[in-house]
């Protein structure tokens, strides 16, 4: 687990929620890779904390398919499940695809000038190649739209069944390109909703969705430990 460095908790705050939280984004990022054994004292260790909210923070991972976890045996990060992965796609999309139909009707005030000034931090992460932190940009481009559409916790519900295709899409982002069809994908939607036409919106939006799943097949050649058999 040397991936994971000692981290430093914010105290006003509850310890689970926060433990949930990196551990979370380290799995997403692949900073902790499928097959990484999670040692509950280690973990402990860590973050500062006692194995309580260490053993809470695994059972939310367990539930939202991140981690196996093996009675008496060991807790792992959890492989790529593509069935799972296809699943949340089609929930993503399917919500998403009402979202930007509604905001390109009635956007709320600030909110492209807000999506901008994320396309615009991708675009600096992409340029430095911080594939991780780009992943993070990108989620909260999406949050954006879900917070605007005044749905938020739809958003909660997508990010606990998303982590296998947000696994994929990771793995997806050093391809040659595939950094730059996302910020062109993101600037295409903003223009259709500030343009107020929904079904060009509708347009670019199943077109940006589309990109890691038709690579699936290629992913899983080059990553066969990462993906479920």
């Amino acid at each position: 687990m040397s991936a994971l460095p000692k981290i430093r908790l914010d105290r006003t705050r509850l310890a689970a929620p926060q433990v949930l939280e990196k551990l979370r984004d380290a799995i997403l990022s692949l900073d902790l890779v499928p097959g990484t054994v999670l040692a509950r004292q280690e973990l402990a260790d860590r973050f500062g904390v006692s194995q309580t909210p260490v053993r809470e923070a695994l059972l939310r991972l367990s539930e939202e398919g991140l981690v196996d976890v093996f009675p008496q045996h060991a807790t792992l990060v959890s492989r790529i499940d593509i069935v799972a992965a296809r699943q949340a796609h089609f929930l993503r999309r399917s919500i998403e695809l009402e979202l930007v139909h509604q905001l390109a009707l009635e956007a709320p005030a600030g909110m492209v000038e807000q999506m901008k000034a994320t396309i615009a931090q991708q675009a600096a992460l992409a340029a430095a190649q911080r594939y991780g932190d780009f992943g993070g940009a990108d989620r909260a481009f999406h949050r954006l739209m879900y917070e605007a559409g005044g749905v938020p916790d739809l958003w909660e519900l997508v990010g606990r069944v998303s982590g296998h295709v947000d696994r994929l899409r990771r793995l997806h982002l050093p391809t040659a390109g595939k950094t730059e069809a996302i910020l062109r994908d993101h600037r295409a939607i903003v223009r259709c909703i500030q343009a107020k036409d929904p079904a060009a919106a509708q347009a670019a939006l199943r077109k940006h969705l589309s990109g890691t799943l038709s690579a699936v097949d290629e992913i899983c050649r080059q990553y066969p430990d990462y993906v479920a058999a």
